[in-house]
């Protein structure tokens, strides 16, 4: 599943070659996890913004030329979600669209297509990011993982109490966003952390380790252009290749890189969860 890093990664892969396009036309292919919630007719001569990120969804802001045609009227924006397995390319040109392409709107600086086997991803027009289905979709989300006010404070307050996995309690985004599976097995090592001890039972100066290692795992990710497992590409269709370097995520049964260990892996709800039985404490 595309993480925080993949849709960074894909952000920057298209912000500069996007912003300022206008819309000239937009397919839909087969219906995605939720309709558009606009005519398409009705994006058509519309610019797009600077597109921005939160959590994982990426919102392209939209916006036309005024009756005096100076000024610029805002027309709210498109929130994508790749899912499960999708993945957006931007390119002057692209083949025609394959069964697997359900969204593609056609610009003034190339076409921007979303690509999903699984069909989990989501195009949803909104008048804001605070409105409409964007805001029922943001408005639960966490603090960014470099916002300035997450702190192992912070996270250690927001865990009190709480009987689940540590790991879980990472994954559920309330706290913080893009601490996906690989991510956030690999904080967890890092940091030496059981990822099933009780999240209530995390000291702060553990907490405070954890959301260290959590952003550096999402720094060094986002460097090397995330995780490509299967599906994922960036806007320029490059894979990414975090996936080559974990230290836990993907390793059941080899030995541990830094004591030799067997990695051991467990399933928390529904995801795999793999750590060291060594290095990690509870």
């Amino acid at each position: 599943m595309p993480e925080l890093p993949e849709v960074e990664v894909t952000r920057l892969s298209l912000v500069d070659r996007i912003l300022g396009a206008r819309v000239q036309a937009v397919r839909l292919g087969k219906p995605l996890r939720w309709p558009l919630g606009r005519p398409v007719d009705e994006l058509t001569g519309c610019e797009v913004g600077a597109v921005s990120r939160r959590g994982k969804y990426l919102w392209f802001p939209l916006s036309r030329l005024g009756p005096d045609g100076i000024g610029r009227l805002d027309e709210g924006g498109l929130l994508v979600h790749l899912g499960m397995s999708g993945s957006l390319g931007f390119a002057d040109q692209l083949p025609p669209p394959g069964p697997h392409d359900h969204f593609e709107m056609q610009t003034s600086q190339g076409v921007l297509r979303l690509t999903d086997p699984r069909r989990f991803g989501a195009v949803l027009w909104g008048p804001s990011l605070h409105e409409g289905w964007p805001g029922k979709l943001l408005s639960g989300l966490g603090l960014e993982p470099f916002d300035a006010g997450l702190t192992g404070r912070h996270v250690h307050e927001r865990l009190r109490g709480r009987r689940v996995p540590v790991k879980q309690a990472l994954l559920a985004g309330d706290i913080v966003v893009g601490a996906g599976n690989i991510y956030a097995c690999e904080a967890l090592f890092r940091s030496g952390i059981d990822p099933r001890l009780a999240a209530g039972k995390l000291s702060r100066p553990r907490a405070q380790k954890l959301v260290d290692e959590v952003q550096a795992v999402l720094r060094q990710a986002m460097a090397m252009g995330g995780s490509s497992l299967k599906d994922f590409k960036d806007a320029h269709g490059s894979q990414g290749h975090f996936q080559l370097s974990t230290m836990v995520y993907g390793r059941a049964g080899e030995p541990c890189r830094v004591c030799g260990t067997p990695i051991r892996r467990v399933v928390q709800g529904q995801r795999s969860t793999f750590f060291c039985p060594s290095c990690q404490k509870r």
